[in-house]
Parts: C-alpha cells; structure tokens; sequence
C-alpha cells in the first residue's frame, strides 16, 4: 500500500479540467470534465489513509472514503464503486454538488499540514459514472415480499433514499409528488451546470423498473389528506422539504419583477428540459438584457447569479449582509461565480426597491459592518450611516432561504405536530412523529440544509420504518440498525 498510497508529498492536487468561464456562460452545460483512469488513480493515490480519518468523520453518511480511495488508486475500481455506495444511495449526485470544502475535504489531513486536500468529490463522480457505464449499477431487486406497503411523500433525495431501501427490504413504497417529474431540488431546483438532469432521471428510473411506484402530480391536501394516505398504507414517510421563501421586507418589495429563487430556478430547468415556460418567454422569469440583483448568499443565490449569467443578463450583482468568510454558499461556488462576471457586494443590503408597481428599476442598498454576536454566536450585521448606494434592477431574486409550509393546515392534519419553526414534530431516536406510522425525514424536520443529510436521514427513516413494521409484524428487524 505505502508505493500506491502518501503520494500527497510528490503529486500535486489537482480537479478536473474545468471548462473557462466564457465558454461555460453560454449554456447549461457541468462545468467540469471527468477524470480520466490514470488521472482518477493518481489523485486517489494522494490520500494518507489516516489512522482517525476526518474526512469520514465529517460525511454526514460517514462514508468509507479512505478505502474506497486506495481501492481506485489500487485499479479495482468496481470494489471502489462498490464501498461507496453502500453508505450513499446517489454518489454520483454527492460527487458533483455537496460542498466538500466544508465537510470530507476541508477536514482533510493532508490539506491541514498544506499539502492541498485529496480530491475526494471528483473521485465520488468518477467512480458512480464509470459503474454506470461499464453496467456496475445493477437494478433494484426488491426483497421477499412483506405484504406491507409504504407511502413517501416527497420525491426528493430523502425520499428516493427511502424508497430504495424499503423497496430493497420487501415492502410496497409508492412515491407521492406534487411534480410532474421525480426529485424534487435535484430536478427543479439546482441547475444543470452543477447537475445534469439525466443523471437523476437514470436513478429515478431504476427505482421505477424496480418497483417502486411513482404517483406525480400529486398533491396532499387535494389529491388526498394525510389520514387518507395512512388508511391506504401501513406506515407514512413525510420527506416534502422546506419550500415557502423568506420574504423581502422593504419597500417596493412587491414590484414586478421581483421573484422567488425558486420560481426563478424551476423555469429555467423547465426550459432546459424541453417544456414551455410561458413565465419565462414573457421574460418575466428571465434575465436577459436586464440588470440583475440576487439578494442572498446561500447556495442557492449561487444558483440564482450563475443561471442569470447563463441567460445573458446584463449584470449580475450579488447581495449579501455579511462578508465573504461568514457567507453559507460554498466557497467553490463563489470563485465559479466570480470567474463568470458576478459582482459580490459584501456586507450590503437592500433597503428599498425603486420604480413603480408593475416594473422594478433599482434597488437602493445600505453598507452594513458586523457588529456584536446573535443567538447563535455570528456576529449581526448593522447598518452604516450614510452607507447608501444604488444598483439599476430589472429583475431582483429573493434567496434568502426557505421554511416549511403549514403542512397541518395543507394537509387537514390539524394534530400532527410541528416545531414553533413549523418544521415536523419526530422524535430523535426513530424519527416517528407523534402520530402513530407516520415519519419524516430530511429538511422538513431539520430545516433547510444539504443534500447528503437528506439522503441520511431517507436511509435511517427507512431503517426505523423496517423496524415498526416488523415489530408490527411480529418480525426480526431485516434492515441493521446503524
């Protein structure tokens, strides 16, 4: 191992080839090229195979990456493969938008001692799409059957998750979302430059062909209530997300012209996957030849600036009340912004919207500079006097983050239990809400966050199904608690 391995001293970091910024402004297209063996093999060969390995630590699903590293430094790249899925049900989705600059690789060992990080998401892309071209994914084989069903509301990661993994153990899952496709955020909310759109469909298809039912188009609270869905099947998963938007306060904050992140984001992968987006073709969701304010700087701001530029908007500025090292995007993500020609205004925010009801024109800003810690221990922006400035808009994005709608409301569940934050009620240890078969899972219960904790909590949701359901039964567990 120590010839194939500890080459971080005589081999440099390096990505793959990342495609210039003015060739990569003019379409949808991912960014980056993949690895090709030989290169794959070297970056692997990097990795210290520390005896306490943070970088696993620090994965949410606690993935065996040093391991599957040596394995792809070593040529047995199906082995690799192998070991990377069985703690990640996506990898290939993992590979391509988690930020490993905050969890695997910025806990890398070799990164702290300033040899440059091992490479870890890119060999995660590397690995899953060669196992899908070289015929290493196989289809999902459903267990014996349970003769037990169960319901996923939420075609998202934390419900693909799930579904695979009770479908794996026997039961009948049958998937209920309020979309015309499969995967929630993976589909309509994150664009194709960071996320193909084949690369979720190929996964929600094998889950088709496995058996697992999709129900699309489908909406709890009209289509059926929550008890509805609990008299049908014999256990309930709630993985729906966090989808209402904070709102802008300040005024003119009505104005046309100002949307959603999400509404933004949908129609442009609308239109990227083939369908008339009347919204976009008014130009009322789209950003060409206009002036361009994103207010935000979480991830999905970043999607908001780098879809603008990709729309040929005029200019792109990005507003943010705190500065560059307290910002919660991925710090990947703002480099590819800054390299395709978005300006980042630091420590700035909107204090109100010019221009009449049914046209926005500008929006006037205030310099801010972090003063005395909040709640949580980050320092809380505060206003400069006579810190004003003014940025022309034609269209202003709202990404200031999500909450969860009023699901007992929606849904005419007035006794399923929700937090003061609206997030669902589940208990920590089986993540069981308070009423009985019922579960929930992902951002619904932990607020809006990544898609690896999603993909988690799908997979533990789907152990603490089996073990109800078996229990049930008067059953053993099948599924090994973990």
């Amino acid at each position: 191992m120590a010839e194939r391995m500890l080459k971080f001293t005589t081999v440099s970091r390096k990505t793959p080839e990342k495609r210039a910024a003015a060739e990569r402004s003019g379409d949808f297209h991912e960014i980056y090229a993949d690895f090709i063996d030989a290169k794959a093999s070297e970056q692997a060969s990097r990795c210290s195979q520390c005896g306490v390995p943070f970088c696993q630590t620090h994965c949410p699903l606690h993935n065996n990456i040093p391991d599957w590293l040596r394995m792809t430094a070593e040529g047995r790249l199906e082995e690799a493969y192998a070991l990377s899925q069985a703690t990640n049900t996506m990898p290939e989705v993992c590979g391509r938008i988690c930020p490993q600059d905050r969890l695997c690789e910025g806990n890398c060992v070799i990164e702290q001692s300033g040899h440059g990080t091992v490479t870890i998401g890119s060999v995660e892309r590397y690995l899953t799409d060669k196992a899908w071209e070289m015929g290493w994914v196989k289809p999902l084989v459903a267990g014996p059957a349970r003769g037990q069903s169960v319901g996923v509301i939420g075609a998202g990661p934390a419900g693909l998750a799930a579904a695979e993994r009770l479908r794996e153990a026997g039961y009948d899952v049958t998937v209920y979302d309020r979309h015309d496709r499969a995967g929630g955020l993976l589909i309509y909310g994150i664009p194709g430059f960071k996320l193909e759109k084949d690369v979720v469909e190929r996964r929600t298809t094998r889950l088709a062909e496995g058996g697992v039912v999709f129900k699309l188009g489908f909406e709890v609270g009209k289509d059926a209530t929550l008890e509805d869905l609990r008299q049908k099947h014999d256990a309930v998963l709630i993985a729906v997300g966090v989808y209402a938007a904070r709102d802008l306060t300040a005024p003119g904050a009505g104005s046309k012209g100002v949307v959603p992140a999400l509404d933004y984001l949908i129609a442009s992968n609308r239109l990227s996957l083939g369908d008339s987006v009347p919204a976009f073709e008014s130009g009322e969701l789209n950003a060409e030849g206009k002036d361009v304010v994103v207010v935000g700087g979480g991830d999905t701001a970043m999607d908001c600036v780098r879809t603008a530029v990709r729309q040929g908007a005029r200019s792109v500025t990005c507003l943010y009340r705190r500065d560059k090292a307290n910002m919660p995007g991925s710090m990947r993500e703002v480099a590819n912004a800054e390299e395709e020609g978005v300006t980042f205004e630091w420590l700035a925010a909107p204090r109100a919207l010019s221009g009449e009801a049914d046209a926005v024109k500008g929006v006037r800003a205030i310099r801010m500079r972090l003063g005395a810690p909040d709640a949580s221990g980050r320092q809380s922006p505060e206003e400069i006097p006579g810190g004003d400035f003014d940025r022309p808009a034609q269209l202003v994005v709202k990404a200031l983050g999500f909450e969860p709608e009023n699901l007992p409301e929606a849904w005419s569940a007035p006794d399923l239990k929700v937090t003061r934050w609206g997030t669902v009620k589940a208990d920590v240890r089986d993540q069981m809400t308070n009423l009985d078969g019922v579960f929930a899972a992902g951002d619904i219960v932990r607020g809006a966050s990544l898609v690896v904790w999603a993909i988690k909590d799908g997979r533990d949701a789907a152990d603490a199904i089996d073990r109800y359901l078996r229990a049930k039964a008067g059953a053993p567990a099948l599924i090994a608690a973990e």
